[in-house]
């Protein structure tokens, strides 16, 4: 590891002993909108997926992991004959105890119309599920697209991650060292990611409110923190947050953008004006957005 990255990481690190009164204020996305705006919000995230679910030729609840029986959703895959296509698999936040695939749909219509095919799972919610049950889960969700993908129409050369807030850090998971040959997976199964307000080092949310029902171990912090496991191969990456994030976030995105650069890898780091944590992502569903755009040249460029 380069001095760069070390103290990049120690920054990270550094960021658990603030006072709970800091991490609460820095990691309290609720706190940024109104309860009507949140309310909101999440109704659009249900609205905007709806369309998805009828899309020709949509897979759902197809169980990708028989140990948890979770299941994901497959939309705007090839039909039979034609050339597989890209997959993005989107995985959603709710700080891992909230919403589920049914939330998470919204960008599938916006990417097949560009010939990209859309992938939403559900995982085991917290606090019944652990973190690491659920990172388990996730990274299971990769393995049977790179395994059984081709036959829903998905190439498993080129599979795309992204994922919002928790689904940010979940984004992150998949991209660490470590998992994938304990899965007879490549090292590079992942092709670029789009983590979007995402968390990188647990280190902060174990001290902050979140704690309460995520309960990390000082053991857990460092197995599960992305940050602790930049790999040896790693995938484009584009690090994306809002402008109206609370100030962690922000923290955080960037610290992970210069950490996989510090390891020679290729990453933007991508502030979305106007927007806060929970509207950032629903740009996905537009095709104009600057979102959008930079997803779709991630994926051309896989």
């Amino acid at each position: 590891m380069s001095g760069r990255a070390a103290s990049l990481l120690d920054g990270l690190r550094a960021e658990g002993v603030l006072p709970r009164a800091t991490l609460d204020e820095d990691y309290n996305a609720r706190a940024t909108v109104s309860p009507e705006r949140f309310e909101r919000e999440m109704r659009r995230y249900r609205a905007l997926s709806e369309p998805a679910r009828v899309m020709p030729g949509a897979a759902l609840d197809v169980i990708y992991d028989t140990e948890s029986g979770q299941a994901l959703d497959i939309f705007g895959a090839a039909a039979p004959g034609q050339r597989l296509r890209p997959v993005f698999l989107f995985i959603h936040g709710g700080y891992w105890r909230a919403l589920s695939k049914a939330d998470s749909a919204f960008m599938a219509p916006m990417l097949d119309r560009h010939g990209v095919a859309t992938a939403v799972l559900d995982y085991r919610l917290a606090p019944a599920a652990s973190l690491a049950e659920i990172v388990r889960e996730v990274r299971a969700a990769v393995a049977f697209l790179w395994r059984r993908g081709a036959n829903y129409g998905i190439d498993p050369q080129r599979i795309f991650v992204g994922g919002s807030s928790a689904g940010g850090h979940l984004t992150g998971a998949v991209l660490a060292d470590g998992w994938q040959e304990h899965l007879a997976l490549p090292q590079d199964v992942v092709k670029g990611a789009l983590p979007i307000s995402g968390l990188f080092h647990l280190a902060p949310i174990a001290g902050s409110f979140v704690q309460e029902w995520i309960q990390l171990s000082p053991e857990d912090v460092v197995a599960l923190s992305p940050a602790e496991h930049v790999p040896r191969t790693g995938c484009p990456l584009v690090v994306a947050f809002a402008s109206g994030e609370p100030d962690g976030f922000g923290r955080q995105s960037r610290a992970f953008d210069a950490l996989w650069r510090a390891a020679g890898f290729r990453s933007t780091v991508m502030m979305v004006p106007d927007r806060n944590h929970f509207d950032v992502v629903l740009d996905l569903a537009d095709d104009d957005s600057a979102l959008s755009l930079t997803l779709r040249g991630l994926i051309a460029g896989g």
